[in-house]
């Protein structure tokens, strides 16, 4: 049934009537009635554009997150290059020795009347002790008065952006044992663990690890990155700082990063992290062991 203002259009009055509006409704002979909606979102369309929303962020943070990273990953890689270019340059400079790898924790291996190719005497060390050190003006001393900063004149060199700052993380680097820090063939367990002196020394160097960003000062590490020679086990806990990987360093003066492959390592890796010490279990037949003990080295760890 027409409304009393729908038969009043249709009047001879209703038909010269100027369009009126009344309570929101536009009356006219050209219009009929139109409902004039108000400006604004229902409850319905709102919930839909939030849900849109959240959908784009679920899509999105995961591909920011991995961006952020690789730029990390990308600066880390940048500074080991230049690391490695400074070791090299040291050896270049120094009758083609290398540079003292340890961070004096090795302090016996300081003494005079050791053999040469067991002994930091006369050999400052690239960087002074900075383990189990809170002060941050001694961490820099001790980076600034090492052997290797004459070659690389730069504190940014020897961090990386996945430091933390809370727990004022400044050196995140080691170098691994059998670059001139430590050997240990005295131990029936670390055949041909042998520390080497100089770069002609090292057989395939774009094979040998010198760098690796293993949270260089913290409690599992001090003074190089160890790892067995043919154990099917972790010496010093797998470096989970990029990812579910790490970067390493190598003597022909490249730089990679290595994700782990097997879940193990990520496992005892963060657990490692947690506790601030290593965790020697077994892992048999573990791809990532292997691998990290032939760049460590070279063939005596080859199976």
């Amino acid at each position: 049934m027409d409304s009393p203002f729908q038969r009043l259009l249709t009047t001879d009055c209703g038909k010269n009537m100027p369009d009126i509006e009344i309570a929101g409704t536009i009356v006219g002979k050209n219009k009929g009635i139109i409902v004039r909606r108000t400006k604004g979102f229902t409850l319905i369309e709102l919930l839909v554009v939030i849900a849109i929303i959240a959908i784009l962020m679920a899509i999105l943070m995961p591909a920011l997150s991995r961006a952020k990273e690789q730029g990390k990953r990308a600066v880390c890689l940048g500074n080991l290059k230049q690391l490695t270019l400074a070791w090299i340059m040291y050896a270049d400079e120094n009758d083609d020795k290398l540079v003292n790898g340890d961070t004096e924790e090795y302090t016996s291996m300081y003494n005079p009347g050791r053999k040469f190719n067991d002994s930091h005497y006369n050999e400052p060390a690239w960087v002074l002790k900075d383990w189990r050190i809170d002060d941050m003006k001694v961490k820099r001393r001790a980076i600034e008065q090492g052997a290797l900063f004459a070659y690389t004149k730069s504190l940014n060199l020897y961090s990386c952006p996945t430091g933390r700052k809370t727990m004022n993380e400044l050196r995140l680097y080691s170098v691994v044992d059998a670059m001139n820090c430590k050997g240990w063939t005295s131990r029936s367990d670390m055949p041909g663990s042998v520390m080497l002196k100089r770069r002609l020394e090292i057989p395939e160097p774009a094979y040998r690890f010198v760098f690796v960003e293993d949270g260089g000062a913290g409690d599992a590490h001090l003074g190089g990155w160890t790892t067995y020679v043919n154990e099917d086990k972790w010496w010093d806990p797998p470096p989970i700082r990029h990812g579910n990987g790490t970067t390493f360093s190598f003597a022909d003066g490249h730089s990679e990063y290595r994700k782990w492959k097997d879940p193990r390592t990520t496992d005892i890796g963060r657990r490692g992290l947690q506790l601030g010490s290593a965790i020697r279990e077994e892992q048999p037949d573990n791809e990532d062991i292997r691998w990290t003990q032939t760049g460590s080295w070279g063939s005596a760890a080859k199976r």
